[in-house]
């Protein structure tokens, strides 16, 4: 089992930055892909970034070049900052990952955090 639990949403200006983390716990070593997913009201649920055990990452064309995502593997801890961030990047933000299984990849979510972006 893991636990991902987020913090550091809230309300910023459009321009302005935020830095979310997603603490993990529970079989931290099991986890082999892990990243944020977010939520905009009435959308679906869609990738913002991921980096796997091997330090590779993936970002949403949307973000490329705004966000960042990192992970501290000694605090089992996952960062993602956000610069430049507009009105569009309003949403819940999802903690998110991914454990294999024998029959395929287990998906472990956050509760989210709510991300506010005013013009």
């Amino acid at each position: 089992q893991v636990q991902l639990v987020e913090s550091g949403g809230g309300e910023v200006e459009a321009g302005g930055s935020l830095r979310l983390s997603c603490a993990v716990s529970g079989d931290t070593r099991s986890i082999t892909i892990i990243g944020w997913y977010r939520q905009a009201p009435g959308k679906q649920r869609d990738l913002v970034a991921t980096v796997t055990n091997g330090g590779s990452t993936n970002y949403a064309e949307s973000v490329k070049g705004r966000f960042t995502i990192s992970r501290d593997n000694a605090k089992n801890t996952v960062h993602l900052q956000m610069n430049s961030l507009n009105p569009e990047d309003t949403a819940v933000y999802y903690c998110y990952g991914a454990v294999v299984e024998s029959w395929g990849r287990r998906a472990y979510w956050g509760q989210g955090t709510q991300v506010t972006v005013s013009s």
